[in-house]
C-alpha cells in the first residue's frame, strides 16, 4: 500500500498542514509553502508496498491494513478506512495514497480553519458557567484525547415536488350580558411546488454518530478545495464506510423534513394550523463526495467518558455534559416558588 509523506524540503522534518497560514508548515524550521509550491520542489513521493501475504505471516487482523513509514521504517497498523495517521514510533505525518486515490475519490476538502489551541479555548468557555455542571467536574476533569479528523460526507443534490394540504382555523371570541360566544372559521390551504436542494450532507462514517455530525453544522462551501492529499497532513482522516447508495435513504428524510418545514412556513395568519396531508417526491439524488474538518475532544470524570466535537471550520461546538442533581432540584424548587409567588400575586391583583 503506497504512502504520501510530506517531508521538509529545507530540514526534512514531517510538515504539516497550518490551519492560521493555510500552508503546508514544518514545525522545525518553520519552512512554510503552499501546497502547488511543495508539489513543485518535493515531487512525487516513493511508495512503500507491503503484500497481503506479509501481513497474513505477521498475524494481523485481514480488516487492517500493515504500512512502511519511509522516514523510520516502522510499521504502522491501521483499519482500512484510515486515510491519514500518525507514525507511531518516529511521529511522521502519513497519508495513505490509494484509500482516497483508488476507486471514488473525494471531490472537495475542506482545510481546518481551526486549530488545537482553537479547540481547547472553545471547550474551556463551553464547560464555563454551566448552572447544572457540578463545580468540580471543569476542576477534575481533563481532556484524555484531542485530535483533528477529516469526516468523510456525502453532499445530495435533488430536485422535489411537494404536495401538501392543511386546515387553518381562525376564531373570533366576544361576550353579552348572558352568553361567551365563539366563531370558528375552517379554511383549506393548499400548497403544490418544486423546489431544489443542494449539497445536504450525510455523515459517511459508521464510527460518528449522525446527531453529533449534525449538531455541528453547517458546514461551508465557500472554503471547499479539490481534493488534495496535503490538506491532510498532520490529521487523521478516514474514508467512508457508508457508501453513496446506504446513505440516500438519510438524505432523503433531511431533504423532505427540509421541505416539509420551508411548504408550513408560508401558511401564515390563521390562530392555528393541521397538516391534512404532506407528499414529497424526488425524481433523483446525485451525490458529491467530500472531506470536513472536525476536532474530537474526550474527557473522562468518575469513571465516565464525554465526548465533544467542533466543527473544524466554523468553530461551533457540541458535547454531553454531566448534571448536578443536587443543583438542579434546587433550581427546580426556586423557579417553582417564583411562579407559584406570581399566579398568587395576579390571582389577588385581579380578585380586586
Amino acid at each position: 500500500m503506497a504512502t504520501q509523506e510530506y517531508k521538509c524540503p529545507a530540514c526534512g522534518g514531517a510538515m504539516e498542514f497550518d490551519t492560521k497560514e493555510q500552508k503546508l508548515k514544518c514545525p522545525y524550521c518553520d519552512t512554510v509553502m503552499s501546497l502547488e509550491e511543495y508539489k513543485k520542489v518535493a515531487g512525487k513521493a516513493s511508495e512503500n508496498k507491503m503484500t497481503d501475504e506479509h501481513a497474513q505471516q505477521a498475524g494481523f487482523d485481514q480488516k487492517q491494513s500493515v504500512y512502511i513509514c519511509e522516514s523510520c521504517g516502522g510499521e504502522i497498523i491501521a483499519d482500512q478506512q484510515t486515510g491519514a495517521t500518525t507514525c507511531p514510533f518516529c511521529g511522521n505525518h502519513v497519508v495513505f495514497k490509494e484509500i482516497f486515490e483508488e476507486g471514488r475519490k473525494p471531490d472537495y476538502v475542506i482545510p481546518f480553519q481551526m486549530g488545537k489551541e482553537d479547540a481547547k479555548t472553545k471547550y474551556r468557555s463551553y464547560v464555563k458557567n454551566k448552572w447544572l455542571l457540578p463545580k468540580v467536574f471543569s476542576k477534575e476533569n481533563h481532556i484524555d484525547e484531542i485530535k483533528g479528523v477529516y469526516i468523510p460526507f456525502w453532499l445530495y443534490d435533488a430536485d422535489v415536488s411537494v404536495d401538501a394540504d392543511y386546515e387553518g382555523t381562525n376564531r373570533k371570541f366576544w361576550s353579552d350580558s348572558n352568553y361567551n360566544y365563539t366563531d370558528t372559521s375552517y379554511y383549506d390551504v393548499v400548497r403544490r411546488g418544486t423546489m431544489t436542494f443542494s449539497q445536504v450532507p450525510v455523515d459517511g462514517s459508521e464510527k460518528m454518530p449522525n446527531d453529533l455530525t449534525e449538531s455541528i453544522e453547517p458546514f461551508l462551501a465557500k472554503d471547499f478545495k479539490p481534493y488534495d492529499g496535503g490538506y491532510l497532513a498532520g490529521f487523521l482522516a478516514n474514508k467512508y464506510d457508508v457508501d453513496e447508495k446506504e446513505s440516500e435513504q438519510r438524505a432523503l428524510e433531511r431533504i423532505r423534513k427540509g421541505a416539509e418545514d420551508i411548504v408550513r412556513e408560508t401558511v401564515s395568519g390563521y390562530d392555528s394550523v393541521r397538516t391534512v396531508n404532506s407528499q414529497v417526491t424526488s425524481d433523483h439524488l446525485e451525490a458529491k463526495y467530500a472531506l470536513y474538518p472536525v476536532w474530537l475532544l474526550s474527557t473522562t470524570w468518575k469513571d465516565q467518558h464525554y465526548l465533544f466535537a467542533m466543527n473544524g471550520q466554523t468553530g461551533k461546538f457540541v458535547g454531553n455534559l454531566p448534571v448536578c442533581k443536587v443543583t438542579a432540584v434546587k433550581y427546580y424548587l426556586m423557579f417553582a416558588a417564583a411562579f407559584s409567588g406570581i399566579a398568587l400575586l395576579l390571582e389577588w391583583i385581579f380578585r380586586f
